[in-house]
């Protein structure tokens, strides 16, 4: 699927907000999860082990948010609770998309102003906005900092599928853990005060 394609796929367009994040703390932060030119590296290889797995990487992960009533509370109408299928589905496209951008896209200005954008779009700021959906307005920071486990924890037997060694397999994990971290963190900043982030 082209990324073209995906509603509400925004990526490096004009409408993207500039992150309140300069290079140089963006540069910062890059180095305290410790991510570095060797994680990029297997992380393009991560995106290569995974690029045809990602639809099952979805089903996994949607599967367990389904079955937990109050995460799948976060896609369900404001006024009946029930899930909103085409909202589900949208956002399924754009957090496969974020998998390969992730493991594909250079962690530069661009990746991180859309970052920013993605935790707009989890954030009271911009939830619901870019689907035009009636659902709940937030979702708390709390369950964002708490999916690091999940999609970090669950990967580990999609990039072992390939037979890659053991030791390759482990640092696309820890590559991917680091990425992962380092986008939690940046979906973070529209929950942090002035000053506070």
């Amino acid at each position: 699927m082209a990324a073209s394609s995906i509603p509400g796929y925004d990526y490096g367009k004009p409408s993207v907000p500039v992150a309140p994040i300069s290079d140089e703390e963006f540069e910062l932060l890059k180095k305290t999860v410790m991510l570095s030119a060797e994680d990029e590296t297997y992380l393009r290889k991560a995106g290569e082990v995974l690029s045809d797995q990602i639809d099952a990487i979805l089903d996994l992960w949607y599967g367990w948010v389904g079955s937990n009533p109050h995460l799948v509370h976060y896609f369900g109408e404001r006024e009946t609770g029930r899930p909103i299928p085409e909202y589900l589905e949208a956002v399924r496209r754009r957090f496969g998309q974020w998998i390969r951008d992730m493991c594909n896209r250079r962690f530069d200005r661009t990746w991180l102003n859309y970052q920013y954008e993605i935790g707009l779009r989890h954030h009271r700021s911009k939830k619901n906005k870019t689907d035009s959906v009636n659902s709940v307005e937030h979702i708390p920071l709390r369950y964002m900092i708490a999916f690091i486990y999940p999609i970090t924890a669950t990967i580990k037997p999609f990039l072992a599928r390939k037979g890659h060694p053991p030791d390759e397999v482990e640092k696309m994990y820890n590559a991917w853990f680091k990425a992962v971290v380092l986008s939690v963190a940046l979906w973070s900043t529209p929950y942090a005060k002035d000053r506070d982030y």
